[in-house]
């Protein structure tokens, strides 16, 4: 069975019983995401990783495929997340409560979220909810400088200057660079997949989207995609990779390279998205992987 989320970025948790009571916010209906994020502290974040609470973010719209219910919760596929953990798209629960059943589909034409955040407003104008950076929603025409869209809310409407078309097309490196750099320091959130917050493989799945390119989630899977570059011929907007071991052993984390020894990433809990020269620092000893994922018709 298929479903659409109704929350502006619903985490997909690893268990029904990962949620702690910081976490309550996350599970109303709409989740309260700023509340969330306010309510923790370093430690609070940094057991999302260390005790693998969440899996990835399914954004407002965002189809799911329903694979088994438990009392208030939903196992689902997160079809446009791909992944090895499940050929159908990412894996984990959600509340059954952020998701729409009501056969809801985004279609053409359509429109998608271009700012960090924005907000979706009422028919009299009122703000209503909070939507994500790639949001997608479908247009069914314009008013007075705002698209008219439809929701699994119903009909809401979406500043002009906030959205636009969706890409048919694929970007250049400079286009993926220039998505990158809008978020320069917004806090690494673990599972994160939208505006409000990032971790490092769901920052580059993210902007790469926004460029016409699907990459998996996960960085040890991004490290299979495009083609491989040599660690000396590194282009802007190649990939790279990061592995414990001084490169040897499992791929940790990934970043966008700018030129220049330049990265750009999504680094750690209690850090924000930065501009980083690897030279003399851990990502230096540690790069093990570079996967060149821009197309020769978006260079």
């Amino acid at each position: 069975m298929r479903a659409a989320v109704t929350a502006a970025a619903a985490n997909v948790w690893t268990l029904p019983s990962s949620p702690r009571s910081y976490d309550a916010p996350m599970l109303e209906n709409p989740p309260q995401i700023r509340k969330w994020l306010a309510s923790m502290g370093y430690e609070e974040r940094l057991q999302l990783c260390t005790d693998n609470l969440v899996q990835t973010q399914a954004l407002f719209g965002e189809e799911v495929i329903i694979l088994k219910e438990e009392g208030e919760w939903a196992f689902v596929a997160v079809p446009g997340q791909p992944s090895n953990k499940d050929v159908r798209g990412y894996p984990g629960w959600m509340k059954k409560s952020q998701l729409s059943k009501d056969g809801f589909h985004t279609s053409s034409p359509a429109v998608w979220i271009t700012k960090p955040t924005a907000f979706l407003y009422h028919t009299n104008g009122e703000p209503d909810l909070e939507v994500s950076f790639l949001t997608r929603l479908s247009a069914s025409g314009r008013e007075k400088g705002f698209f008219r869209v439809v929701t699994p809310l119903g009909e809401r409407f979406v500043n002009e200057a906030d959205a636009d078309e969706c890409r048919h097309t694929e970007g250049r490196a400079a286009d993926v660079i220039e998505t990158g750099m809008m978020f320069l320091g917004l806090p690494y959130l673990w599972g994160g997949l939208s505006g409000f917050g990032f971790d490092c493989s769901g920052f580059m799945y993210s902007i790469f989207k926004a460029n016409g390119y699907t990459l998996p989630r996960d960085a040890k899977d991004q490290a299979k995609a495009g083609c491989s570059a040599a660690v000396n011929d590194i282009l802007p907007a190649d990939l790279l990779f990061f592995a414990y071991e001084e490169g040897k052993g499992a791929i940790h984390h990934v970043g966008l390279a700018l030129g220049d020894g330049r990265m750009l990433h999504s680094p750690k809990t209690g850090k924000t998205i930065e501009v980083l020269s690897l030279e003399g620092t851990v990502y230096e000893k540690e790069l093990c992987t570079v996967r060149r994922c821009i197309s020769e018709k978006g260079e």
